[in-house]
């Protein structure tokens, strides 16, 4: 069993315009999750007060951190991150195509106890502008993942609905989008749209638990959860 969630956590400023790390790392540790999956990430940028965001959050949650770089910004870097209460084995980005920002993917992979092979999470925030960028980011990516064998988890921020070509893209190729009955992640005080997902490959267990947190506050984003089976694949 493996418990993972995924937030845009907006460099920690809440819908209240306060930055709060204190906040988002409550709101994480409601679920225990193994893994977390952290978008728009500040690493000692201005606006976040000069704050390497993830660091300071996996110190508050007793948990490894890894840091993917999209590009600098206010003399410090801007990117994505991933928590990990599970040993990490290795760690590997995964460059993008550009859109309106520089992107990258950022993958883990992990070993869990009991379970062979190692399983791959990958961290990824798609383009918000670009349908077609969206497609090609997510095109990119199955390429560089072409040859690991392991179950794969991506998980994040896609910026597209279930209906983008983005989406139908992934579901062409046989990956699995965990279904939460189509509720919606954002904006997080009254959310409109579902862009917020967990895309599986080659995991054969169920989905045990999935669901959106109620959370209005903490980001402009509602954090997803899940909680899947493991089977040895070995």
């Amino acid at each position: 069993m493996l418990k993972i969630l995924s937030y845009n956590i907006r460099h920690g400023e809440g819908m209240d315009d306060r930055i709060d790390l204190e906040r988002i790392a409550d709101v994480i540790s409601g679920t225990s999750p193994d893994l977390v999956a952290l978008q728009e990430i500040d690493k000692y940028c201005d606006r976040s007060g000069r704050r390497d965001i993830a660091a300071e959050l996996a110190q508050r949650l007793n948990m490894e951190h890894r840091f993917g770089k999209f590009m600098d910004y206010q003399n410090g870097e801007y990117g994505l991150a991933i928590l990990s209460r599970v040993p990490i084995m290795e760690t590997v980005r995964h460059q993008l195509p550009e859109g309106s920002e520089p992107r990258c993917a950022l993958e883990v992979k992990v070993q869990i106890e009991g379970v062979r092979p190692l399983i791959s999470f990958v961290c990824i925030h798609n383009d918000w502008i670009s349908e077609s960028i969206r497609v090609q980011q997510i095109q990119t990516l199955l390429r560089s993942l072409s040859n690991t064998n392991n179950p794969v988890i991506l998980a994040g921020d896609f910026n597209g609905e279930q209906t983008d070509q983005s989406m139908k893209y992934l579901r062409e190729a046989n990956w699995k989008i965990l279904d939460k009955k189509g509720k919606k992640t954002f904006p997080s005080d009254k959310p409109e749209v579902e862009i917020d997902f967990f895309v599986v490959r080659g995991l054969s267990g169920p989905t045990i638990e999935h669901d959106v947190i109620d959370e209005q506050v903490a980001s402009d984003h509602r954090p997803i959860y899940a909680v899947v089976s493991l089977q040895d694949h070995g």
